[in-house]
């Protein structure tokens, strides 16, 4: 399995709390057909059995598409699924222990809100780093205060590895944060919110390029 990390595009995260209805996997076939590069399931609340059951098949949904799979937090399912890879963030294992159990091939990423942080994933071996909350976001329970474009603009001038910027990002302030040198950006509920998933995603790309 070779390391795709996409250098720049959208990462979509997906997670039904969010989607107004819509499967994990109704959106996942409206990502895909949207030309996205890498999908990461974040599921709270689910039971182990029904994350491993949406993720075995957005696995095969995302290998026919050639697209990096990340699951989030749950490393066996991701072993289990053969996931492209898995994201992490600081209250979880630590990133030594969970590159043991999941071996050199696969992608472990991040969460970073500091520049000591990032310094650290990168000493540690992460293939690469979520940059973030940007701005203010309501997606994860407990999320730290916003850190703001000062950390994202450490990260492009000091990091080595692939990162991807999160947090509040939308439509109208998604030029600012490429304007600051982020390639690679997620925007959460902007897309799951969205009436129109495709189109949404369609509209990120355009100011994305």
């Amino acid at each position: 399995m070779s390391k795709k990390i996409p250098v720049s595009g959208l990462y979509c995260i997906i997670g039904e709390a969010f989607s107004r209805g819509r499967t994990n996997l109704q959106v996942v076939r409206e990502m895909i057909g949207a030309g996205v590069k890498m999908i990461q399931y974040r599921e709270k609340e689910k039971s182990a059995r029904d994350k491993y059951l949406q993720c075995r098949e957005i696995r095969r949904m995302t290998e026919e598409a050639g697209i990096a799979f990340i699951v989030n937090d749950d490393v066996d399912i991701a072993m289990i699924v053969k996931a492209d890879g898995v994201h992490i963030g600081q209250d979880d294992l630590p990133i030594e222990e969970v590159r043991k159990l999941v071996g050199g091939d696969m992608i472990i990423g991040l969460s970073t809100h500091a520049p000591e942080q990032a310094s650290e994933a990168v000493a540690k071996g992460a293939d690469y780093i979520g940059v973030g909350p940007v701005f203010r976001t309501f997606t994860k329970r407990g999320v730290c205060e916003p850190v703001g474009l000062e950390y994202l603009d450490y990260v492009v001038a000091n990091c080595p590895i692939p990162f991807v910027a999160i947090g509040g990002i939308k439509e109208q302030n998604i030029g600012e944060v490429v304007s600051h040198g982020a390639r690679l950006i997620c925007a959460v509920t902007e897309i799951l919110e969205a009436d129109d998933i495709r189109g949404k995603i369609n509209a990120l790309q355009k100011k994305l390029r």
